[in-house]
């Protein structure tokens, strides 16, 4: 758990550094509106022909004391979020929308398959994770908890053939589930891309790219609000 901890805060500080190393004067970003101004930038290295750049070409593989060694070289920027833990940074990284009081489970399902229908979203997969964990844990105080799968295959195209190593977030998935207090929620993770805005040259990322991005990112922002309202 002491290596997911650092390994998660060193990613959300290096997403925090990121603006630092634009060649021109970024825009305002609303996302570091509230984070301390550093000493200066933090350069992280970059290996010459270490990138793929053609369609579906793998970049390098990072050796493992690569990663170690650029973990070091970020833990300055810790100290800007030691007083996050893990559970904060899951939290910042999740959208999620409460269901409307009355609704079941059941009724925010239906709502969220018809609207992804209506959008032609595909669902390619379903992952009752609630059966397992009663089942194979035993815990039948586990609440009702569902993860679905989904798939604009033109865009999961896109995605791949810029980074093939992509696929380890795809498809996108929707979560259902129950808290503690027996309220249900649709959860998924951020995908926004606005912050790429205050980056010159957004990091290289092929504009058709973003579009596809932001028409997902839209999409599943509709499919998500109509689930927890219980439009029909």
């Amino acid at each position: 758990m002491k290596h997911l901890k650092h390994t998660l805060l060193a990613t959300l500080a290096l997403s925090l550094t990121v603006p630092a190393l634009a060649q021109e004067a970024p825009a305002a970003n609303p996302y570091l509106a509230n984070v301390p101004i550093s000493a200066g930038p933090m350069i992280l290295p970059v290996s010459p022909g270490g990138r793929g750049t053609r369609p579906y070409e793998m970049s390098r593989t990072i050796p493992p004391e690569e990663k170690a060694a650029l973990m070091k070289k970020m833990m300055p920027m810790m100290n800007m979020v030691t007083r996050m833990d893990v559970k904060d940074v899951m939290n910042l990284m999740a959208i999620k929308y409460k269901a409307k009081p009355g609704l079941s489970f059941d009724d925010v399902k239906q709502s969220m398959e018809l609207r992804a229908n209506q959008l032609n979203f595909k669902k390619v997969g379903e992952s009752p994770m609630w059966k397992d964990i009663q089942a194979v844990l035993g815990d039948k105080d586990a609440p009702r908890v569902e993860v679905y799968h989904y798939c604009d295959i033109a865009a999961g195209r896109e995605v791949l053939k810029y980074a093939p190593e992509a696929i380890v977030f795809l498809p996108c998935r929707i979560a259902i589930m129950e808290d503690a207090d027996k309220n249900i929620w649709v959860l998924t993770l951020d995908w926004n891309t606005a912050w790429l805005d205050s980056i010159s040259g957004k990091m290289g990322a092929p504009t058709e790219l973003l579009k596809y991005a932001v028409d997902i990112r839209d999409k599943m922002d509709v499919i998500m609000k109509a689930a927890a309202n219980g439009d029909l």
